[in-house]
């Protein structure tokens, strides 16, 4: 099914491509598998889920996040400033996708 709907259409132009272009990267899916177990997240924690992420890489995956609306972004106008992350509704939409790539992969670990 997936087959003939690549191939009746332009692969750009399907949903699957669409999908992939909000969440590919290395850090996006973490991000929002975080923010969906932890629900509010700040900055700093999730840099410390991530372990190994530079501070402009998650600022800028976050930032990509938020445009795409699967984010939100709260600040508190505070000293010193503070920043919490959660999932928006369209965000949440997302995870039953997420859910199933993790069941998928428990399932076939070798």
């Amino acid at each position: 099914m997936i087959k003939n709907y690549i191939e009746e259409a332009n692969f750009e132009d399907t949903g699957f491509s669409y999908t992939l272009s909000l969440i590919s990267g290395k850090h996006k899916m973490v991000i929002l598998y975080c923010l969906m177990e932890y629900e509010t997240v700040r900055f700093n924690e999730l840099k410390r889920y991530l372990k190994n992420i530079s501070d402009k890489t998650l600022s800028s995956n976050l930032k990509q996040l938020e445009t795409a609306h699967l984010i939100v972004r709260r600040e508190y106008p505070q000293i010193p400033p503070k920043v919490e992350y959660s999932l928006s509704d369209r965000g949440k939409s997302l995870m039953d996708v997420l859910d199933q790539l993790c069941i998928w992969g428990e399932n076939n670990r070798e």
